[in-house]
């Protein structure tokens, strides 16, 4: 009895905290979403305004929408490396997504589908699909370290497969997956058999944090999305290169060379290339600062007592923003609103499946234990996140950890 009131007195001084502390807001959200950065506020806010017409009109006002939407084109096209008539765009990543499974299938006579194990939900759930839809589907796994076996990979692959999806940074646990050398097994594929599988990488968490291109890539698909970069929500956009055969998901309009029926998004789309002249601005110093910062969260991490890090060390295989780690015998999802109790903003995982209460997918296909999977949060910095957040951040994190581990002994 004494002891349940002590843990009651704790919990009491857990609420009084909250409410001294809570002024400061620090949010380490920013792979679920990153607020939307000034430029591209105005952006958006000047096609509201004054560009009224659609880009399908014939007139003048028309005409002045259709530049609007090939501006924002050419600068997605540019930062990918890639000819504006290979962007199509799109309502955000998971329709991209969509798109580049169900469009491949679909086009095709008897496919054969290949998607890594711990995709996220966007590409595994199409694929699932297709399988019930009786499609030939196989799922690649991965190691403990987070990255796909390219050797069970390369075993899986058929000389009727289709097509190959590989994220290209995990968005989870920020590993950097090895989508060069898997275009070098769809090389042999078609040394092989004669005809190359499609390609297509998820690089909705690695665009304008991991500089790539989609020619030294060699894919053939590449998915991206304007709100992890401080973009508007709700655009995105699918790369499809030249030649590459896609049937739609939305009829019903001939925009996007018929690929995406639709009047375009296009305040979003002139958000989405304000933010992408944002990070080709500032990218190459957020980017070393973000790395910087995330070693100093970790470093200040490091001596928790059965903390486990979910996300390598090794810099040159992680994207420089997101970290995950579990807290065996705690659930995330507690402790991320303990965390909230100190101001302090982080997930459990995907945002799209934040609100279940099931572990993770990508941390079992790591080997991971369910308990090790229930008890995982993610830490995602971001361009406004700055020395003192992440300090303020660990100690919160450390306090969280102590309070809940006295309020919940194992």
């Amino acid at each position: 009895m004494e002891l349940e009131l002590s843990r009651l007195r704790v919990a009491g001084a857990c609420r009084a905290r909250y409410h001294r502390r809570a002024m400061r807001r620090v949010y380490l959200d920013h792979s679920a979403t990153s607020p939307a950065l000034p430029e591209v506020v105005a952006a958006v806010r000047e096609v509201l305004e004054h560009v009224h017409g659609n880009p399908a009109s014939l007139h003048g006002m028309g005409l002045e929408a259709e530049r609007v939407l090939e501006r924002g084109r050419q600068v997605l096209a540019a930062s990918l490396g890639a000819d504006p008539s290979e962007v199509v765009f799109t309502s955000g990543g998971t329709e991209a997504n969509n798109l580049a499974v169900f469009g491949t299938a679909w086009a095709r006579q008897k496919p054969h589908v290949v998607v890594s194990a711990f995709e996220h939900s966007s590409v595994l759930e199409p694929a699932r699909r297709l399988r019930e839809m009786g499609v030939e589907v196989d799922f690649a796994p991965v190691d403990p370290g987070g990255f796909v076996r390219t050797d069970a990979l390369a075993d899986l692959l058929r000389p009727h497969t289709a097509l190959v999806s590989v994220v290209l940074v995990n968005n989870e646990v920020g590993t950097l997956q090895p989508v060069a050398e898997v275009a070098k097994l769809l090389d042999d594929v078609q040394t092989r058999w004669g005809r190359r599988p499609l390609l297509h990488t998820d690089a909705v968490q690695a665009f304008c944090h991991v500089p790539f291109r989609v020619r030294d890539l060699r894919v053939d698909l590449v998915t991206v999305s304007a709100h992890k970069l401080g973009g508007p929500k709700g655009v995105g956009a699918l790369y499809v290169r030249k030649g590459v055969r896609l049937q739609p998901l939305l009829l019903g309009g001939d925009q996007e060379r018929g690929l995406r029926g639709g009047t375009p998004n296009l305040p979003g789309i002139a958000g989405f290339a304000a933010a992408i002249r944002f990070w080709e601005r500032e990218g190459e110093r957020l980017r070393a600062r973000l790395r910087e910062l995330s070693a100093r969260l970790r470093a200040q991490l490091a001596d928790l007592s059965g903390l486990h890090w979910n996300t390598p060390s090794d810099a040159r295989r992680t994207a420089p923003h997101i970290l995950n780690l579990s807290v065996p015998g705690l659930r995330g999802e507690v402790l991320v609103h303990r965390l909230e109790q100190e101001g302090v903003y982080v997930s459990t995982g995907s945002a799209c499946h934040s609100r279940r209460a099931h572990p993770s997918h990508v941390l079992l296909a790591m080997g991971r234990t369910e308990q090790e999977a229930i008890s995982a949060v993610r830490l995602s910095l971001g361009p406004d996140t700055t020395e003192e957040d992440v300090l303020y951040a660990a100690e919160a994190f450390r306090l969280a950890v102590q309070d809940l581990r006295f309020l919940v002994p194992s």
